[in-house]
This record gives structure tokens, sequence and C-alpha cells, in this order.
């Protein structure tokens, strides 16, 4: 008889954001697969969860999917974690859960912790209609990507690090006028979160003078009119 793979998100800053369904999965499961074994040691021992760890990350996860998944078909019952927020959101996790399906192996992914939809919410954008972009591509790719999220009507969702922020946030000035709406969240549901909204100037502006630290969210709103012409040439001069 097969196992299941549970998905469970992990806090993405505030400890008491853990649910106890995720804390009673994590203690059941014969495995939990760890982004950073170090990294989850610390929370699973502040709610008492002595399950055995393994890594599961991006540099292994290719190889060790299928392994994983024939465990749980043998019956085995496993969950995976990443560091923060819900696996497989710009984290390991689709590998494994596409493995499964293929193998036709239940997946519950458990509802929880991410950092996009706070982000999203607070940033006072319309969020009805959304894209989530996650990281954007570092150089090959970036210019195409930019102006397709200068030219879409919805909302816009976009990791990025603090070291980068103030770059990104010229390219998109650059690809969508420096007078579109947006939003910046840091450091969600910890001690210092902190969201700076104003158009995408403005944001450049604060963040030249305001040294960014932590995890970033944009949100940038998306192109009203879609007849707008993307400003494409500056960018692609650079």
């Amino acid at each position: 008889m097969s196992g299941k793979l549970y998905i469970v998100p992990t806090p993405v800053g505030n400890i008491s954001d853990m649910t106890p369904r995720a804390v009673s999965v994590l203690q059941s499961v014969d495995l939990i697969l760890a982004e950073d074994t170090r990294t989850s040691a610390p929370l699973l021992k502040h709610f008492g969860i002595t399950t055995p760890m393994a890594s599961h990350h991006k540099f292994n996860e290719h190889e060790t999917c299928t392994a994983i998944a024939n465990r749980i078909a043998a019956g085995e019952t496993i969950a995976l974690i990443s560091d923060a927020g819900t696996p497989g959101i710009s984290d390991p996790g689709f590998m494994l859960s596409r493995e499964c399906r293929r193998l036709d192996i239940e997946a519950i992914t458990l509802p929880g912790a991410t950092a996009f939809v706070p982000a999203l919410v607070s940033s006072g954008l319309p969020c009805e209609r959304f894209v989530f972009e996650g990281f954007l591509p570092p150089k090959k790719g970036r210019a195409t990507r930019l102006e397709e999220i200068a030219a879409d009507s919805r909302t816009t969702i976009i990791y990025e690090s603090p070291l980068r922020l103030v770059k990104t946030l010229q390219q998109l000035a650059e690809v969508c006028g420096a007078d579109r709406p947006a939003s910046v969240s840091r450091e969600i549901s910890k001690m210092y979160e902190h969201t700076e909204r104003g158009t995408l100037a403005e944001l450049i502006e604060y963040f030249t003078q305001n040294n960014p630290r932590g995890e970033i969210v944009i949100i940038l709103q998306g192109v009203k009119d879609e007849s707008v012409k993307v400003h494409t040439n500056k960018y692609k001069q650079q």
C-alpha cells in the first residue's frame, strides 16, 4: 500500500505562524525532507518534533526524486519542507510532486505561510488578478521577461534580494515608466516588517537612501491600457 507525500509550509518569519496541523504531520511521518537540515533543526526542536530528516534541495532533487517517490510507493509517509514558506514556491518541491503524480501517489499540500500573499494584500494594489514571477532571470531572458511584465494588465509579484533591489526597480522603471505604482515589502511577519508604497521612481529614491535588508517582495501594478507602448529602447541599449 502506498504512503503519502505531505508538502508542509513553515513560517517565513514569525514562528507562531506554524500551524498545529503542520506540527502534527511532521511528528507523525516517517521522514522529513528539508531544504537545509541545519536551518530546519531549530524549528523542529522548538515544536518537539524528533522525526528523522534528510536533505532535499535544488542541487540534489534531480537525482533523489525517483528514489523518494519509490519509498512512498512502498508504504512510507514523507513530508517535504523548505527553509521558509511553502515548498515549490521559488523553492524545491515541484519535481517531487510531479514524480508522485506520475506514479499516482497521493500528495497533500497543507495551507500555510508564504511571503507573496501578505505582500500582495498589503500593497494596496489590485489583487483580483495577478501573476507570480518569483525571481527574475539574472541575465539570459531577463530583458524579454521585463518587457512581458511591463505589458501585462495583471498585478505582478517578484521576489528579489536586497542587493539587487534598486537595480531591478530601475529596470522596471525603464520598461514600465517611472510613474507605475508599486510596493516593496520586506521581512514579512518579522519584527522589522515594512511595506513601502509609491511609484517606481519614488521607490527607487527611497531605497537608494535607505539600504534594504531581508527578504524582498516587489508588487507591481499592471498596465491600465494594454495599447500603451513598453519603454524598451533604453533597457536594450545597456
